[in-house]
């Protein structure tokens, strides 16, 4: 056979099929790459939603200091000089009041003296002689909070000249799972969170009220289990799933067999 005629060996065409198949694999991750770059990227509509100072609420102030209007107060006003100037109006979803003369004015997040103040500013083109005095009655819009192992849990009216200590007794905390010695008061914020570890134990034991603070407008007072408690509620986690399958599978016996369980009778099926 001649060298011409000697058949060629045909080109292998396994390192195109590898070169393809690593190009596809690195396509894969560079499109999971990207998409968990794009996943991680804060969309800029929920950022313009996102609390940036505070407890996260439009009105805020010390109520305990100079008390402030907020949305559901009901504002009594009165004039020495007039007495048709006498009224008292509940504020609005939108922070305003309506009044004779003047209209809607908005006062949400006015202290009292800024309140009259601002009332006698309005009022001044058409009286003369002016003393406005203004009562803020109602503060239902004011709140602070308490969670963990009390039975009143949740959101309570703030009335002011509150400690700790009154806060967590009126919510009845749980004589065998409350632990008073590491309760913690949360004083929420995005940029600068405090959070404040107090002892009522040593209240009760030994009548030091270093740890009984006074309490603010909106804090959280988290009364945590104590140790054994928090064992206590993991076992029942860990054991609810077996209990539950256990429950439902006597439901079930006790509907199809209830003579299995003793004398009784099944209503949907008339068997007794």
């Amino acid at each position: 056979m001649s060298p011409s005629s000697t058949p060629r060996a045909r080109p292998s065409a396994r390192p195109s099929r590898r070169l393809s198949g690593r190009l596809a694999i690195l396509g894969l991750l560079t499109i999971l790459v990207a998409g968990a770059c794009s996943s991680t990227q804060p969309d800029k509509r929920l950022l313009q939603y996102l609390n940036d100072s505070g407890f996260g609420n439009r009105y805020t102030g010390n109520a305990e200091e100079q008390n402030y209007v907020t949305i559901g107060d009901a504002i009594a006003i009165r004039d020495a000089y007039h007495r048709d100037l006498t009224a008292v109006e509940i504020v609005d979803i939108d922070g305003t009041i309506v009044l004779d003369e003047i209209g809607a004015v908005h006062v949400a997040g006015l202290t009292r003296a800024d309140l009259e103040a601002f009332l006698m500013q309005k009022y001044a083109p058409y009286y003369e002689d002016l003393d406005i005095s203004v009562k803020i009655r109602s503060t239902t819009g004011k709140f602070f909070f308490v969670f963990g192992e009390v039975a009143q849990e949740g959101a309570r009216p703030f009335r002011g000249d509150l400690t700790v200590f009154q806060a967590v007794m009126e919510a009845r905390p749980n004589e065998r799972t409350a632990n008073l010695g590491r309760v913690r008061i949360i004083r929420a914020d995005p940029r600068d969170p405090l959070i404040i570890p107090v002892n009522l134990g040593e209240i009760i034991t030994t009548g030091d009220s270093t740890d009984n603070v006074l309490l603010h407008e909106r804090d959280i007072v988290y009364v945590p289990p104590t140790m054994l408690a928090q064992f206590g509620y993991f076992l029942s986690d860990l054991i609810f799933p077996i209990t539950q399958v256990f429950s439902e599978l006597a439901r079930a016996l006790w509907f199809w067999y209830p003579g299995a369980f003793g004398r009784g009778y099944n209503n949907n099926r008339g068997i007794f």
